[in-house]
């Protein structure tokens, strides 16, 4: 875990029903759309060939709409015949959405729509069906984990020290569309409130489980959820419940604040859009300890192994020491080891 200014990769994976997207090589910024799409319901088969009298060869070419567009309930699909016409109507609003090998056409109607932004300035270097890739530079760090969609803002202090909880009384709607900077922790109230605001995303030290269940519903899992609902956006950098910044993470995001930046949350990283000698960031990784009330964890600067110490359980085994902490070495990680 530690700030990097570096060339990266972000994959935007699209649903099912895109219409359009950004071709390969086409140049982006964080929040410019790259994808966009509908979600069908269930289709409708009409007889084509066989109500209009046709060879199911001649369906396609007698077609007035092209397969794949949208239209209006009542908009004519085929015609045949001059004094005794036989036509095609679509009955429903929606998508005209296949054609089949016997001459029948499909319509869906359409329950919603989509659209998918980029998380990052640069090129798109893959553009199918599947996912749209855009690789740019800019300062990134890698948390542990984000909840809910992508989100795209300029990056603004929430609060005056890495030890402080962004508080709900900071938050209202002249703040919309920002990513706020919540320091150690932030609640389940600060999350619905500030999407209630208008707020992009939040970025903290950690968050409770029990206030991201209550949020993201009880399926959630540490990995992330990255989403396209109508929920707030959230990424931990270090952990759940509470986990004070050390300065090496929030000092450079104090000083990159006003910055544009986006949460790309499929990957759990931060990216901030400022030149590559804003300032002088980039750090060794960060070791994580269990911190003494085990409801969080904590990063270790500068720690030193005492050997063995006896602890108030009575318990004899390797310590390490930063200041007045002192936790055991099995208590320790580092960032990106294995859980």
């Amino acid at each position: 875990m530690t700030w990097r200014h570096a060339r990266w990769s972000a994959d935007h994976p699209l649903p099912i029903g895109v219409v359009e997207r950004t071709a390969v090589g086409q140049a982006v910024n964080a929040g410019d759309v790259i994808a966009a799409g509908m979600a069908l319901g269930t289709a409708i088969r009409l007889k084509g060939a066989r109500r209009l009298g046709l060879q199911t060869a001649d369906m396609e070419r007698e077609l007035r709409v092209p397969v794949g567009s949208e239209v209006s309930a009542g908009t004519l699909l085929a015609r045949t015949g001059r004094r005794f016409p036989r036509t095609l109507t679509a009955p429903i609003d929606g998508r005209l959405l296949h054609l089949t090998a016997d001459g029948d056409v499909y319509v869906a109607p359409i329950v919603g729509r989509w659209i998918v932004r980029s998380t990052l300035d640069g090129a798109v270097t893959r553009s199918d069906d599947a996912g749209v890739t855009v690789e740019g530079e800019a300062w990134c760090i890698e948390a542990a984990a984000a909840y809910g969609p992508d989100a795209i803002g300029e990056l603004t202090l929430g609060v005056n020290a890495p030890m402080e909880d962004l508080a709900p009384s900071r938050l209202d709607v002249r703040l919309g569309g920002r990513i706020m900077i919540g320091g150690a922790r932030v609640s389940a109230e600060v999350l619905t409130r500030a999407h209630a605001c208008g707020v992009s995303g939040l970025v903290a030290g950690g968050a409770p489980v029990a206030g991201l269940r209550v949020v993201y519903g009880e399926s959630l899992t540490a990995s992330g959820h990255a989403g396209r609902e109508d929920r707030p956006t959230v990424i931990c950098l270090i952990a759940f419940g509470g986990a004070a910044l050390p300065a090496a993470i929030f000092g450079p995001l104090a000083a990159l604040a006003g910055s544009r930046a986006a949460i790309h949350t499929a990957s759990a990283r931060l990216f901030v859009f400022a030149p590559a000698d804003a300032g002088v960031f980039a750090t060794d990784e960060l070791d994580l300890a269990l911190a003494p009330d085990y409801a969080s964890v904590r990063a270790l600067v500068a720690e030193t192994v005492n050997g063995e110490v006896t602890f108030p359980s009575e318990v004899r085994a390797g310590a390490v020491r930063q200041g007045d902490l002192v936790v055991p070495s099995a208590n320790v990680r580092a960032f990106h080891a294995k859980r």
